[in-house]
């Protein structure tokens, strides 16, 4: 989520749409995402309908990746060209049953998914064996081919329009739907905003502050929300009953791992993360 959200900046609002650090709050939202805010006065104008623009462009929504291949150099230019090499090193591997070969169709079965999403379509879950039809399909030649000529139906008209798809929706060039724009809240304009310092109700984390730098997750000095927005107790103890499996929680460094009816002795402020989720209750 943290690597996403970074990327919505690193890759969009700032360089795209050239939105300054400077008129930037950053912060975490308590649970699982992180809020960029931008205090720009010459944006403040924005109505809702601009925002639902932005979103649409994040998404992808409505691009036409053979438009883009012969324009000008832009941001989705250059995403749709990961999108090719990572697609047809995928089909490569899954056509000679290489390691990781099954995830390589999973993560195409996905990505069509996320292309249709993002077009507005419902259609039936495209089939393993319609994947295993294209990476077929995908030799050298007929991909040289296509990447010397994108309006050529190499792979004939129904699997070439597959083909664009699994490139639209693949995780190289979408945020995916981890690290997707709330589109509910960037477009209502009247969206009261989580205060920063207020606990969040569902894991009982705080809403905290960070500069922009810290949200980048590669960065040696980068923002920990299960270190830094803990507010309860680490050294007072609760002994906890867990009613719910394959249960996972850390904070601050102590982890727990388990199923209904399992026993765990934790601090206080996991207690409270865990009551909160709903996963277990205290006891004595």
């Amino acid at each position: 989520m943290q690597e996403q959200a970074w990327t919505l900046w690193s890759d969009f609002l700032h360089p795209e749409f050239g939105f300054e650090e400077k008129y930037v709050q950053t912060s975490f939202s308590g649970h699982r995402g992180f809020h960029i805010h931008v205090r720009d006065p010459s944006l403040l104008h924005i109505d809702s309908n601009a925002r639902r623009q932005l979103v649409n462009y994040i998404r992808g929504e409505g691009i036409n990746v053979q438009a883009i291949l012969s324009g000008p150099d832009s941001g989705w230019q250059n995403r749709i060209n990961n999108g090719i090499n990572s697609v047809t090193h995928k089909l490569k591997v899954i056509k000679e049953k290489g390691p990781d070969y099954k995830s390589y169709i999973d993560e195409l079965q996905t990505a069509v998914e996320n292309s249709e999403k993002a077009s507005k379509i419902s259609s039936k879950k495209l089939s393993k064996a319609k994947i295993n039809e294209i990476a077929d399909l995908a030799d050298e030649e007929r991909l040289n081919r296509l990447l010397s000529d994108n309006k050529l139906r190499v792979f004939g008209e129904k699997n070439t329009s597959i083909f664009w798809d699994m490139v639209k929706g693949d995780n190289s060039v979408v945020l995916g739907s981890a690290g997707e724009t709330d589109e509910a809240v960037t477009v209502d304009v009247k969206r009261v905003i989580r205060w920063i310092g207020s606990l969040h109700g569902k894991c009982g984390l705080r809403v905290t502050e960070m500069p922009l730098e810290r949200l980048n997750p590669f960065s040696q000095n980068h923002f920990n929300p299960l270190e830094e927005s803990i507010v309860f107790s680490s050294d007072k103890k609760f002994n906890i009953l867990l009613n719910k499996d394959d249960v996972t929680a850390e904070l601050a460094g102590i982890r727990v791992e388990g199923n209904s009816g399992d026993r765990f002795e934790v601090t206080e402020s996991l207690a409270t993360f865990i009551v909160l989720k709903g996963w277990g209750s205290i006891v004595n």
